[in-house]
């Protein structure tokens, strides 16, 4: 296990700034706007020549213990109860509050290792910056500027001076054999109910006010003897009504945690039924080629009549994705999981399966023999041979002539039946098509004596009449 490090202060003082010049990434969204982290996020600083550690970005502490800014303080404070060391984040430019004060007698009463950071130092004098936080009474400071990378190298060096013996070895960011789910879905349908049911604590702020989750984060779970990385997302809205900066970069980190999946979980609110903005966050998934389960969330909420009126909505308004599988489940409750990780598992399984060639064109060739394409002008498209050209989703290259004359409703019947030959389920079947070339293009044979006689004769035949 890696050392962890937790950043802690009020809002608006940069810690998800200083989270993403720790680890060299942009993961934490990072905007003016105070209180746009609210949920912890996990990263890991790999120094060039020390110990790698994990950081920790939480949302501010603001003092309130109600409503999504309590819940925010609940999160930020279980990040340092877990953590080996807490950075207490301090704006030098702002000064010293009395809300930092409150903070720090929080955090010297939870018995951790704390170490003043003052932030936003650029262009002030360090000393000066330092000497306005000298009475909060801590041994050590460090004065930095994370939005420039000033003083990081410092900060770095005083954390390793602080940080537990190792305790084992340090976990690879990306496990290739832990399966990548993200959840996507509307604001409030239950994605981080979902999240917090399946690791069993409160990871996650689950509230019924829409939009609560901003950004999208990943936490690392073991079921049954798997390994899984379960990815929160941020609502998808329509974009008419996404308004806000903060919002937008929300969009943008969905959009890259689907992108980055390797089964998209879609959820879908029972009681609404599905809606035309449930079919445009299917769209997204699609177009990203990930393999797909859908949800049917708050299924033990509805009456006998109920559910039969949602499965016919169900059955009507997905019918594009027929292929997909959809779950009822209660993300309150928990019920329907199993069934859910069962669904994922086999969506998982057609979309990273491997084929050969040899199966791939005899199965061109039943397609064919079974239902021949239609001929254009006369003239029919010849499908001569495939085969896979990548997974996730399951890619096919064609070969063959006059291939763009094929219609899209062959196609059509080409990826279903691929779909049911090679049972695949819950992943799309894409193809791409080649035409051969004709090696008789452009060229010319040369007429012979022969020839050219006979042409003449010809001519003089046809004046002559």
């Amino acid at each position: 296990m890696l050392p962890v490090v937790a950043l802690v202060g009020r809002p608006n003082v940069g810690k998800s700034t200083l989270f993403n010049a720790l680890t060299r990434t942009r993961d934490a969204l990072v905007h003016d706007q105070p209180g746009v982290t609210r949920d912890r996020h996990y990263g890991i600083c790999r120094p060039d020549d020390a110990r790698e550690f994990s950081v920790v970005d939480t949302g501010g502490i603001g003092g309130e213990e109600e409503g999504l800014a309590g819940a925010t303080s609940r999160q930020a404070r279980l990040a340092a109860a877990e953590a080996d060391l807490v950075l207490f984040i301090t704006d030098g430019r702002e000064g010293a509050s009395a809300l930092d004060e409150e903070i720090l007698a929080w955090l010297r009463r939870s018995a951790r290792q704390i170490l003043l950071v003052v932030n936003k130092s650029e262009g002030l004098n360090v000393q000066q910056v330092l000497a306005e936080f000298a009475h909060f009474g801590l041994a050590d400071a460090v004065a930095v500027s994370s939005a420039h990378r000033q003083g990081i190298d410092d900060l770095i060096d005083e954390i390793q001076e602080r940080l537990p013996e190792e305790s084992g070895e340090p976990e690879p960011e990306e496990d290739p054999g832990r399966l990548r789910i993200a959840f996507i879905g509307r604001p409030n349908v239950g994605k981080s109910t979902l999240v917090n049911r399946l690791l069993g604590e409160e990871r996650m702020i689950a509230s019924e006010v829409p939009g609560t989750t901003r950004d999208s984060v990943a936490i690392d779970m073991e079921r049954d003897g798997r390994q899984y990385r379960l990815i929160d997302t941020a609502g998808l809205r329509r974009r008419a009504r996404v308004e806000e900066a903060v919002e937008k970069f929300s969009v943008v980190k969905t959009l890259q945690a689907i992108e980055r999946c390797q089964v998209a979980v879609v959820m879908v609110d029972a009681s609404e039924g599905v809606t035309d903005q449930d079919v445009s966050v299917l769209s997204y998934a699609l177009d990203a080629g990930r393999a797909l389960v859908i949800a049917v969330n708050k299924w033990d909420g509805l009456d006998d009549y109920q559910r039969s009126q949602a499965q016919a909505m169900l059955e009507r308004k997905l019918v594009f994705v027929d292929w997909a599988e959809a779950v009822r489940i209660s993300a309150l409750h928990g019920s329907g999981l199993r069934e859910l990780f069962l669904a994922i598992h086999r969506a998982h399984a057609s979309a990273t399966r491997e084929f050969g060639t040899t199966e791939v064109t005899r199965a061109i060739e039943v397609a064919v023999q079974t239902t021949p394409p239609p001929a254009v002008r006369g003239h029919a498209p010849k499908l001569r041979f495939a085969h896979p050209a990548g997974s996730n989703p399951p890619t096919f290259i064609i070969h063959g002539t006059r291939l763009r004359m094929l219609p899209d409703s062959y196609k059509r019947y080409l990826e279903n039946f691929f779909r049911k030959r090679f049972k695949l389920v819950g992943t799309p079947v894409r193809f791409m098509f080649r035409e051969s070339a004709n090696p008789y293009e452009g060229k010319r044979n040369a007429p012979t004596e022969r020839q050219v006689a006979r042409k003449r004769r010809l001519l003089r035949h046809v004046k002559r009449r």
